[in-house]
């Protein structure tokens, strides 16, 4: 599994299986594929025990395991691997936290997945597979009447967007974006803070991922073997969805507003080939790679209301993480890294502290479970927040946060940035996932 050409030949595997079509081919305005009814608002039906299965266990699958392992009433019955050994180690990491029975194991094809789906005793298929995977896996799920939870990005390309839209009408069955950044502490907080008008009435946010992977994207496992092949095709924002997802929940997107059109340019490629260069021995095959997506994506996007958002995209060059997580209205201002806030009418001109803020505003998420969620790690906390959260969601029998028109249209920024990237920065519609109920809920 660590040679190059084996890992290559598995994601052209995988890529039939939703016979994928390169994102700067894709239509923006690709037909709309009706459900059958609306899942905006679609409650759970309540249950005392959440019975999910895990499809992929590597690095991001393993955190989330162990995430949902600690939330009580979650039984983990089933994990799928191409790689079995993956699987055996989740067994054991569950047996450490107590669980009881094994969960069975399904692994050894790319398509063993479709066997855990078929389980009738899951109400839940969680997906930490290649991006490349997403979609298909998500679709067979949901047609076998299971909930799905998908890592980021949830698609690639509009057309897959719009599949996920429609087989969740189809089914009835909630594809929920597992977006762990919306449940990070200083977004939940300035979430509240937006609810209670302080920034009064929004104008322009900013969000990004920019983050320095390089090491990661020439690692030997884990990513390595399968995302810096992203950068092979595509042009564009190939990660939007950790900094877009607090800014949409900001502005209420797919409640109240919705993104509109959006304009995107990238930068020359040049840094994952200097790092190659001086990081791997002179006959490497890696050394004949040529990298397609730039350094930086910049994207601009107006919403329907007028607003505007900044998002960025870079994980090719060195710096500090950064997701930027900016919001602004007519009476003030709020940016992260570090979290400093205005207010009109403070006084002077310059940013102070959120701190005296985090009383009145904390999210009650945090005041509840922040001492465990800290204490089990996980990027601060946020991951186990948001697997609680989804937990908790479905015992109370409530809807989602975070529903299939959210992992859409995020999920959207970034197919949609490759073809306005491949179109000279064209201006481009953003599709209506919602079909107008945006304007009614």
């Amino acid at each position: 599994m660590n040679d190059n050409t084996t890992t290559r030949r598995n994601l052209l595997r995988m890529a039939s299986l939703a016979g994928l079509a390169g994102a700067a081919s894709a239509s923006p305005q690709a037909p709309p594929r009706p459900g059958s009814a609306s899942v905006y608002g679609l409650k759970f039906q309540p249950r005392e025990k959440v019975r999910m299965g895990i499809v992929g266990v590597g690095g991001r699958g393993t955190s989330l395991l162990d995430n949902f392992a600690a939330v009580e009433s979650v039984e983990i019955r089933a994990l799928c691997d191409i790689v079995r050994e993956k699987c055996v180690r989740g067994q054991a990491r569950l047996a450490r936290a107590g669980q009881t029975a094994p969960a069975e194991i399904y692994a050894g094809s790319d398509h063993s997945f479709e066997a855990l789906a078929q389980r009738d005793d899951l109400d839940l298929v969680i997906i930490a597979t290649p991006w490349i995977s997403h979609v298909p896996i998500a679709v067979f799920a949901m047609k076998q009447g299971k909930h799905v939870g998908v890592e980021v990005p949830a698609a690639r390309t509009v057309e897959e967007c719009w599949e996920l839209v429609g087989t969740s009408e189809q089914t009835g069955r909630h594809c929920m974006q597992l977006e762990n950044c919306c449940y990070g502490y200083n977004e939940m907080l300035v979430w509240n803070m937006v609810k209670a008008g302080l920034f009064g009435e929004l104008i322009h946010g900013g969000a990004a991922y920019l983050h320095d992977l390089r090491s990661i994207l020439f690692s030997n496992e884990g990513e390595g073997l399968w995302r810096r092949e992203e950068h092979f095709r595509r042009n564009g924002n190939l990660y939007p969805t950790h900094g877009l997802g607090p800014v949409a929940h900001y502005m209420d997107i797919n409640r109240g507003d919705r993104f509109q059109t959006i304009v995107s340019m990238s930068s020359l490629s040049t840094s994952l080939a200097s790092y190659r260069d001086t990081h791997t021995a002179p006959d490497d095959p890696r050394r004949k790679e040529k990298y397609l997506c730039g350094d930086q994506n910049t994207s601009l996007i107006r919403t329907a209301r007028g607003r505007l958002i900044r998002l960025e995209h870079n994980v090719s060059s060195p710096q500090p993480y950064d997701r930027i997580n900016l919001i602004a209205g007519t009476k003030g201002i709020f940016k992260d890294y570090p979290p400093l806030v205005y207010l009109d009418g403070q006084g002077g001109e310059e940013f102070v502290s959120l701190d005296p803020y985090k009383q009145r505003f904390e999210a009650p998420l945090w005041t509840r479970m922040g001492e465990i969620a800290r204490k089990l790690g996980g990027h601060g906390g946020m991951d186990f927040l948001m697997c609680y959260r989804l937990v908790e969601c479905m015992r109370q029998g409530t809807a989602p946060d975070i529903d299939v028109y959210d992992a859409a249209a995020w999920s959207a920024a970034g197919a949609l940035s490759e073809i306005s990237v491949a179109k000279g920065s064209a201006p481009l519609e953003f599709p209506d996932f919602t079909r107008g109920r945006w304007q009614r809920v």
